[in-house]
């Protein structure tokens, strides 16, 4: 009899603490499909331990006892307030989220540490106070986690970097750009990434992302055996050079703990960004803010030109030294394209010869690279026997046998066309 009794009594006690297990399990390893980033005030560590008809109904009641107690403690941190009360209506219209952290939930009892989200505008306009941030310039978030002497970062979800996923960083000075670690993430943010000490490269991957500098945070994570005690050593550093902003160690007592462990050093790292930002440690690089002047590109439009005029396309290769000259040259077949282009690679001073549009039976256009004047290729073109008409950067060509059409306003050759 006794063992009938106990029996489903040992029951009722494993099913229980299974479902706070649960509860607990849920609430912290949800995945994070995205950043909290909205700015929302945060109050955690609100303990509450209410009774109710059920296990919904309890719950329900420690939500809204959460409420209360966390805009409590919110106006004393804020406005100095101990005393501020609000309507559970109004406290249902300013809160924007319920943070499980630890929950037990029983048959008629809701045991359970909660965090409460406040909506920043709302309870700033309540309690009288400013919720204007002042914040850094967008800054690269690397989490950098090392575990078995090998590290890790986007190549594949990892615990560090759930944690930062977890962090809502809209109460922060820093504005944390943090990749999702999907398409080149990996590629181009990896162990070996934050290694490099090259601007150049720096500046392309920050670009890609709209960050003006980068912050590691790196975790290296010891485990004394295999569910047993973790030690967590972080590392808070900024730039391409790393320099260091803060080192500490956490520990917890084991495997399990994991997660708690990680979130406090997000938060601890978080708090050397805003000191370092605060005391002007945290400024960008110049050689990171330095952009290279655009080339400039020289308006290639003939001021006179019988027929159409087909400017080069954009993307024509440019060559480093000479001058560039749009040629534009009659092609009425495929032998006089040919004998256009070696004839024009056969004047001496002229560097290359590339085919920008070929119109076969109408005008082609080749880019030509000069070392001289436009007037000098002019002036050798003439003494091969092409009639040449010039423009700023162009130069019009066609064989006098050719006949081509007249310009509207035919100026007068020097001899070299007539017969």
């Amino acid at each position: 009899m006794m063992v009938r009794r106990f029996f489903p009594a040992l029951l009722v006690v494993v099913a229980l603490t299974l479902i706070g297990v649960a509860g607990m399990g849920v609430a912290q390893n949800t995945p994070n499909n995205g950043f909290d980033s909205s700015g929302s005030f945060e109050v955690g560590g609100i303990e509450v331990d209410v009774r109710g008809d059920d296990a919904e109904s309890a719950r329900q009641a420690g939500w809204r006892l959460a409420q209360r107690k966390g805009w409590t403690k919110l106006a004393q941190q804020l406005a100095g307030s101990s005393n501020a009360r609000l309507s559970d209506s109004t406290l249902d219209s300013i809160v924007t989220g319920i943070i499980v952290e630890r929950e037990n939930i029983g048959p008629d009892r809701y045991i359970a540490r909660l965090g409460v989200l406040f909506d920043r505008a709302k309870a700033g306009a309540l309690l009288g106070v400013s919720v204007q941030v002042t914040r850094s310039p967008p800054m690269m978030l690397l989490p950098l986690e090392w575990s078995g002497g090998a590290g890790r970062m986007y190549e594949r979800n990892n615990a560090w970097q759930e944690a930062w996923g977890r962090f809502r960083s809209g109460n922060s000075n820093i504005d944390y750009v943090r990749p999702r670690g999907t398409g080149p993430d990996a590629l181009l943010m990896n162990a070996g990434q934050t290694l490099r000490r090259g601007r150049g490269w720096w500046r392309e991957v920050l670009d890609t992302y709209g960050a003006a500098d980068v912050l590691i945070a790196e975790v290296d994570l010891r485990r004394e055996y295999p569910g047993g005690p973790v030690t967590g050593v972080f590392t808070a550093s900024h730039g391409p050079d790393r320099a260091p902003l803060g080192r500490f160690a956490l520990r917890v007592n084991n495997g399990s703990s994991l997660d708690a462990l990680l979130d406090a050093g997000v938060r601890r790292i978080d708090q050397i960004y805003q000191d370092a930002l605060n005391s002007g440690k945290l400024k960008t690089d110049r050689l990171l803010a330095f952009r290279p002047p655009e080339p400039k590109t020289e308006e290639e439009a003939p001021e006179e030109a019988p027929e159409e005029v087909r400017p080069a396309p954009a993307d024509t290769p440019a060559v480093a030294a000479g001058t560039a000259v749009s040629v534009q040259v009659d092609t009425p077949d495929s032998t006089a394209f040919l004998a256009s282009e070696g004839a024009l690679r056969g004047i001496p001073g002229v560097r290359s010869v590339t085919t920008s549009s070929t119109a076969l039976g109408g005008v082609s256009v080749m880019r030509v690279t000069y070392d001289g004047s436009i007037g000098s290729l002019r002036s050798q073109l003439e003494g091969r026997g092409w009639t040449v008409q010039q423009g700023p950067g162009v130069l019009r060509i066609s064989k006098a046998s050719q006949s081509p059409p007249p310009p509207p306003q035919p100026s007068p050759t020097d001899g070299t066309g007539e017969e």
